[in-house]
Formats: C-alpha cells, sequence, structure tokens
C-alpha cells in the first residue's frame, strides 16, 4: 500500500525541466536609433537585487546594468534602478540610448593595443588578425559586440564587479585614436609609401670579336 502511494505521489508531480531552479537571462532587444536609423542591440549585462529592512519586512529594489549599441561604432551604457526589474531594465535602456558616443574602429578589430582602468577594474584589450573571433569575458563581450568589434584579444586584470569592468572596457575604447586623426592633430600628412621600382635590366653581354 505505501509502495502504491508513492507511486501515485510521484505521478502527480511534474516533469523537470532543463532550467528549473534558473534565472533565465533576458535575450537582447533590438530598437530603432531615432536619429542615424540604425538598428540599436540592447544587452542586460547583470542584474542586483538589493534589500532594506523595514518595520512590515523587507523592501527589494533592483538595479540593471544595460548596454546599447548600433554595432558600427556607437556605444552607451546605463545603470537603472526601479523597485521591479522590468522598470529597471527600462530605465537602464533610456539612460544608455541618451548617453551613446561613438569609438575609432579599424575594420573589424581596434586600431592599437590600450590599457584602461576604472576604480579598481582594469581591462586590456589588444588587436587581433581576421577571424580571431572575440576573445573576451561576458561582460567586456557585450560592450565589444555592441560597439561592432569582431576580432580582439581582451584580459580583465582587475576588479569582477560588472560595473566597473563595463565603464573600463567603454573608457578603453574611448581612448583608442586611428592614424589619421593622430597625424591630423599634429598638423602633419601621412605620407604614402611609394612601391620599389624593379631594377633596371642589365645590358646584354657584347659579342665576341673575332681575332684578327
Amino acid at each position: 500500500m505505501a509502495e502504491t502511494n508513492k507511486t501515485e505521489s510521484g505521478d502527480q508531480r511534474g516533469p523537470r525541466g532543463p532550467m528549473r531552479g534558473r534565472r533565465a537571462r533576458p535575450e537582447p532587444e533590438i530598437t530603432l536609433d531615432e536619429q542615424t536609423g540604425h538598428e540599436l542591440t540592447e544587452k542586460v549585462v547583470f542584474i542586483n537585487r538589493s534589500a532594506k529592512v523595514v518595520k512590515g519586512g523587507r523592501r527589494f529594489n533592483f538595479s540593471a546594468l544595460i548596454v546599447v549599441g548600433d554595432k558600427q561604432g556607437r556605444v552607451g551604457v546605463g545603470l537603472g534602478k526601479a523597485g521591479e526589474v522590468a522598470d529597471a531594465i527600462r530605465k537602464g535602456g533610456e539612460l544608455a540610448r541618451s548617453q551613446m558616443v561613438s569609438v575609432s574602429l579599424k575594420d573589424a578589430t581596434i586600431p592599437h593595443e590600450v590599457l584602461s582602468r576604472y576604480c579598481g577594474a582594469k581591462v586590456l584589450l589588444r588587436p587581433a588578425s581576421p577571424g580571431t573571433g572575440i576573445i573576451a569575458g561576458k561582460t567586456v563581450r557585450a560592450v565589444l559586440e555592441s560597439a561592432g568589434v569582431k576580432d580582439v584579444l581582451s584580459k580583465s586584470l582587475g576588479s569582477k564587479n560588472a560595473a566597473n569592468v563595463v565603464k573600463a572596457t567603454l573608457s578603453a575604447l574611448l581612448s583608442l585614436r586611428l592614424r589619421e586623426a593622430i597625424y591630423q592633430g599634429r598638423g602633419l600628412e601621412i605620407k604614402k609609401v611609394q612601391p620599389l621600382a624593379p631594377p633596371p635590366a642589365a645590358p646584354p653581354p657584347a659579342p665576341p670579336q673575332a681575332p684578327s
């Protein structure tokens, strides 16, 4: 009888899903930029929950770190706070879209190596050859993908705080400069290297003279 009850109670439970007990990460949202007309990709990097103990219990607040970019050299970061997760994400997205900045890129990678620091976070970025991909963690990857970088090597050397890592990555992208911009700021002209001319052909040997 005990076995029968055990079987019946087991049949009443629903099937276990692969994501049981885990919070699924929201998918990136795609919106349209009103100024340029480009599609903007909105990514949720991190969601934090804070609790305040009050007389009636605990009151929760949420903060969402959002990265927005058009994958063509413009990216923005925003931190939204609200009493609900959806409101925090919405506020963070609006703040990120209003703070978008342009960064200097060279084709699908970055022009040169750069090391940036923000508080305790340090981020190192290095250019990579085509086909390498984005070698980075999830936090740095979100900023680089939103900016339009496709081939880069990166390393996070300091704090793991998501907000500081994102701001350090954005600071590194803002410090990038193209060669044309550097020459223009110094009042110099870029000299085009002329290809080397082929060496002149050797004259043909003189024919031997007959003995007199």
